[in-house]
């Protein structure tokens, strides 16, 4: 046996010329029962006939049924553990010989765990101030905002256009058209160019205005472009935002009083911030078990993390309403466009399954059955339905996979030595 390179093994297989032609004689004997050859009934030609007559078929056939097991036989030897298929080169066949051939393959990388108990890690415990709880308080009390409608005037900043626009240029695809569309001008979340061209407007004034999106635009088919709308005013309104009292918090939902509302607030506010900060703590130490396992990444492994990409590609862009029946992309060119990460995200999620080997952490039939029953509750679906699907493509499968990886993820941050973040020099 060779050792190429990394993952990549190469070995020659010699496979006895009385097991060819053992084989070579069993394939001539079922090509007999079912051949048609003038002048005989089904398998009673003579077998001189038919090795002469398929003897390339023959051939093929015995090379096809020998090669794979004498194969799985050699590696099974040295106890290797194959990915991919084998690449099978250099055949030497000849009658009443040994058959010899050359495979090259790759094998799954072997691992020696360094220590991953007691990683350190930077980690500051998230706090929630008053003025966050009371930031979280003025959304809820503008998701709640009432509408005044004003007499006809030019619209001020701090006020609110009630507009119809449609795009002009700018804008690939279909044109954009919006009715009774609320544009608050001057709030942070309005498009300054809306707030600056639509301010001084009159109720039943028009005019063509020129917006620019920015980079980060949520809609792809916006960001970065400066589209152009024909705007009408249709009405200047106010919005009147209500009090913050024990009323406000009841009409939100099961609250009693306002102090309930903020008590819920402060908690999941916390909830979010240390899910939000234990996960950049995860991904931290994952970098760190990443750089202190070096191993190499068969290419059969990133062959498919490249497929995984395509489909995820694919996926995105069909949600967004996009025909991807003629989009074609380069699995090859995918693979060299992101071998970096790949190469990265294969190490980890390889490690974290060592980890959970060696830690006996898995995913329970509980763990499993809640998440198939929260999944039918969003769905409305029967879970029985559900647990069928996921059962027959393999959901069931993912579904454990990840329960496994967050759980060992969940012990490696339990088991890291947490750092508090160094304040920066003044």
């Amino acid at each position: 046996m060779a050792l190429v390179e990394g993952c990549k093994h190469a070995i020659e297989v010699v496979i006895p010329a009385s097991v060819v032609e053992e084989e070579t004689g069993k394939v001539a004997e079922t090509i007999r029962a079912r051949a048609h050859i003038q002048g005989f009934r089904p398998g009673k030609a003579p077998l001189s006939m038919i090795r002469a007559r398929y003897g390339r078929d023959i051939r093929q056939e015995a090379l096809e049924n020998l090669l794979p097991k004498y194969f799985r036989q050699e590696v099974e030897k040295d106890h290797l553990d194959v990915v991919g298929s084998p690449n099978i080169t250099n055949i030497e066949y000849e009658a009443g010989q040994d058959v010899k051939f050359k495979a090259e393959f790759e094998v799954a990388p072997t691992i020696e765990l360094q220590e991953y108990r007691g990683v350190t890690v930077t980690y500051e415990q998230p706090t929630v101030s008053d003025d966050d709880v009371a930031e979280r308080l003025e959304g809820l009390r503008k998701q709640k905002a009432d509408f005044v409608n004003l007499d006809p005037k030019p619209i001020e900043t701090g006020e609110v256009a009630l507009v119809d626009l449609h795009s002009v240029s700018g804008v690939e695809g279909e044109p954009i058209h919006a009715h009774d569309m609320q544009v608050e001008l001057g709030a942070e979340e309005t498009i300054k160019e809306f707030s600056e061209h639509i301010a001084g407007m009159s109720p039943g004034d028009e005019k063509t205005i020129a917006v620019v999106y920015p980079e980060e635009y949520g809609q792809e088919r916006l960001a970065g472009k400066t589209v152009e709308f024909h705007v009408h005013l249709k009405n200047v309104q106010k919005k009147e935002l209500p009090e913050l009292n024990d009323d406000f918090a009841k009409d939100l939902g099961d609250f009693q009083t306002l102090e309930e509302l903020k008590d819920v607030i402060r908690r999941n506010t916390m909830q979010e911030r240390e899910v939000a900060a234990q996960r950049t703590a995860k991904d931290a130490i994952v970098d760190k078990l990443v750089e202190m396992h070096q191993f190499p990444v068969p290419e059969a492994y990133l062959d498919r993390q490249a497929e995984i990409y395509i489909d995820r590609v694919l996926s995105e862009q069909a949600s967004r309403g996009v025909d991807t029946r003629n989009m074609k992309l380069d699995p090859a060119r995918v693979k060299e466009a992101t071998r970096d990460r790949a190469t990265k995200e294969i190490k980890a999620s390889i490690l974290l399954e060592r980890i959970s080997e060696r830690e006996a952490i898995g995913a329970t039939q509980d763990e499993v059955d809640a998440e198939i029953t929260r999944f039918s509750k969003q769905n409305r679906e029967p879970v029985a339905a559900v647990r069928k699907r996921f059962e027959e493509n393999g959901t069931l499968g993912r579904i454990a996979h990840a329960i496994r990886t967050e759980k060992v993820l969940n012990f490696l941050f339990e088991n890291a030595r947490k750092e508090a973040p160094v304040a920066p020099a003044e």
